[in-house]
């Protein structure tokens, strides 16, 4: 009876250590997470008032801009801001000796850090979703503030089912895929309309590349309507066509993976993969929507043993000097 007293005392006791450590982890994380915002708004500030000047925006657009950062910003900023936090909670538990204490009461430090692991546990979920639902939608609300509503561009395409439409001077352009760094369309199709916007012809080739300032298309069938509305077709292995684009027209429209959720981009990595186009790009940046994450947890496992290795020294500012390093 007593053994069992005694354990129902002893759970009793570390749930209620497990609360006092998650209360000043919170604490700190608080001020953490505030602080890396706050920062990170500041920069972000002096690095566009002086794009904000030159185009005169409104109050209400430069305060939307920063409001609709913020997520993008808290998607960054979690995983350190997870780390300087554990610095800072243990490195002052540490110089007034409460890790210590708990140690000769027989409490390791891993049984310590078990609350803090678990807070890092749910925010790896939290900030997987995050990215999910959240980030990338905020992202695009950010660049039409600054495209759209600041510098006055015009939205000439969009991206939808997987692919990215453009209008143009005279054709409506559709491709499957743009490679930025190389200046490749893949996919293209080209519709060209008469004023009453029936097609007068179409281009549909593999890829069309940027070179010397011109679009050379490859693999690709023309096809244009005689009188009586007959086709005619014309196949070219290789072709410079003259059209007015240049590749920034199309790169405003490239819809990047950070703009996309992890299912969403997946299922286009499938889209694209299936039609035999390159997909390693993809790749990398689907599975590093998984393990940004997984980050947090891992900046806990980093966090402990900086942060205890000196129980007589340092405190609050020597860990968070620690954290800014890491």
């Amino acid at each position: 009876m007593e053994k069992a007293d005694s354990g129902t005392v002893e759970v009793y006791k570390l749930r209620i250590l497990d609360k006092y450590i998650l209360k000043e982890f919170s604490r700190f994380f608080i001020i953490t997470l505030l602080s890396f915002i706050a920062l990170f708004l500041i920069v972000d500030f002096f690095e566009k008032i002086r794009m904000f000047l030159s185009n005169s925006a409104s109050v209400y657009q430069i305060i939307s801009y920063f409001i609709f950062s913020i997520p993008m910003i808290i998607s960054y900023v979690l995983p350190p801001a997870i780390l300087l936090t554990t610095l800072m909670t243990f490195g002052s538990l540490s110089k007034f000796h409460e890790i210590t204490a708990m140690k000769a009461n027989g409490i390791n430090i891993y049984r310590i850090s078990l609350p803090v692991i678990i807070f890092a546990a749910i925010a790896a979920v939290f900030l997987f979703y995050f990215n999910e639902m959240i980030t990338p939608a905020s992202i695009q609300k950010t660049e039409r503030v600054i495209k759209v509503d600041v510098q006055k561009q015009k939205t000439l395409g969009f991206f939808k089912q997987n692919e990215i439409w453009y209008h143009g001077e005279n054709a409506i352009y559709n491709f499957k895929m743009f490679d930025v760094d190389k200046n490749i369309l893949r996919g293209v199709t080209i519709n060209y309309l008469n004023p009453d916007f029936t097609l007068m012809s179409r281009i549909d080739a593999k890829r069309a590349e940027w070179k010397n300032d011109k679009w050379i298309f490859h693999n690709l069938l023309i096809t244009r309507f005689d009188a009586a509305n007959n086709p005619i077709l014309e196949r070219s292995k290789e072709k410079v066509i003259a059209i007015p684009e240049q590749p920034n027209d199309f790169k405003v429209m490239q819809k990047d993976a950070e703009k996309m959720g992890y299912f969403e981009l997946r299922k286009y990595v499938k889209k694209i993969q299936s039609e035999g186009f390159d997909v390693t790009k993809y790749l990398v940046e689907l599975q590093g929507k998984i393990a940004f994450p997984l980050v947090t947890l891992i900046m806990i496992f980093i966090a402990v043993p900086f942060s205890v290795r000196s129980e007589r020294s340092g405190g609050v500012m020597q860990s968070a000097g620690i954290g800014i390093f890491i």
